[in-house]
């Protein structure tokens, strides 16, 4: 859990750089949206097997982890960010998921890390790049210059809103993609693992 998140925070600092016609992508995702909602398979994956109070556990390690981690390889104030949002919205996912445990298989986890992504992606992107919440740390010219909004539209809005959009749908994409190995990891696994709550 840890490594996904440093893994995140590192690459949540480099815009994809790829240009598709005159769509720049560096205007709307950062590599970051690729690796994160891995925390949401491996939470959920937990919480199928072991149950909540496992996931639980594995979110207050990583959380720990990762801030210190984080903090050396990244900047302090996308530490900040990210713990605040990997926490909440990971215990955010642990709740919903729960509650929907018993439905059918890809309903839990695609409802949780649907609500879980969009409560990271708001918090993790106001603190870590808004420039209301500057008393953080120095804002990354980059993230707040201006830009066409999802680098289409004439309005220009600070680059990471743009980040955050796209990064939140990447995240969605991720996270459909995600139900394939948590179907076989829960399969291989829960027939061996009584889940206690």
């Amino acid at each position: 859990m840890a490594a996904v998140v440093v893994l995140s925070n590192v690459l949540v600092q480099h815009p994809v750089a790829v240009t598709l016609g005159r769509l720049n992508l560096a205007d709307l995702l950062t590599w970051g949206a690729f690796s994160y909602p891995l925390a949401f398979l491996v939470t959920d994956s937990t919480n199928r097997i072991f149950g909540p109070r496992m996931a639980r556990r594995i979110v207050y390690v990583g959380f720990a982890l990762a801030v210190v981690l984080s903090i050396v390889f990244a900047t302090p104030r996308i530490a900040i960010a990210s713990g605040s949002a990997f926490l909440i919205a990971q215990l955010l996912d642990i709740v919903i998921f729960n509650r929907l445990r018993e439905r059918v298989w890809w309903m839990a986890p695609s409802v949780s890390s649907l609500a879980g992504s969009a409560i990271d992606t708001l918090i993790f992107f106001s603190l870590a790049f808004a420039a209301t919440f500057v008393v953080l740390g120095a804002n990354d010219p980059f993230a707040i210059e201006p830009a066409p909004l999802l680098g289409l539209y004439a309005t220009d809005t600070p680059r990471w809103l743009s980040w955050a959009l796209g990064d939140f749908a990447v995240k969605l994409l991720m996270a459909a993609i995600a139900l394939v190995p948590y179907r076989f990891i829960v399969a291989a696994l829960a027939p061996h693992r009584a889940v206690t709550g």
